[in-house]
């Protein structure tokens, strides 16, 4: 019986190891992918938000200031961009689609973005993939992601990715 509980354990604790290792190994893909396709990667602080309806009043889309701290990669000379994405409301009608990143007024976040070859329009690049909350950890004091790790090593991971490129 004690044999088969150590197996059991053992068992446990490999399974435990291997998809922490995997996670780990997709979220480097995947934070990978994110920086080599965004035009642009800024850190910074939710100010604005205002929805919408287009011309047609078919669709609302809305526009999300964010006050830039930082720049991680490209930049546009100014120390606020102007994220647009579908969805919003206007008066008591709202709309909402999958995929698309929600906002929050005072949030910090690490977006990687894209701009538009049509009439250069900045958007989240791969949608809700492509938007990471940064909280403070209250027991250390510092910055982590939404994924649980550490602003400072993910801001680090990207600039590696940058400039390898």
């Amino acid at each position: 019986m004690r044999l088969l509980s150590s197996i059991f354990l053992c068992a446990v604790l490999m399974t435990i190891f291997l998809n922490s290792e995997v996670y780990s190994q997709s979220l480097k893909s995947e934070i990978r992918n994110l920086s080599e396709g965004a035009d642009m990667i800024v850190t910074g602080k939710v100010v604005d938000q205002k929805s919408q309806w287009n011309s047609e009043k078919s669709r609302i889309y809305t526009n999300v200031t964010i006050q830039v701290d930082e720049f991680l990669k490209g930049s546009n000379n100014q120390n606020r961009i102007i994220i647009s994405h579908l969805g919003g409301e206007v008066g008591n009608v709202g709309e909402t689609y999958s995929h698309i990143p929600n906002f929050a007024n005072d949030e910090e976040v690490l977006v990687f973005v894209k701009k538009s070859d049509k009439d250069e329009s900045l958007s989240v690049f791969e949608g809700e993939e492509g938007k990471l909350t940064l909280y403070q950890d209250k027991t250390t004091g510092e910055k982590v992601t939404s994924k649980n790790v550490k602003a400072s090593e993910m801001k680090k991971e990207i600039k590696n990715y940058v400039e390898m490129k």
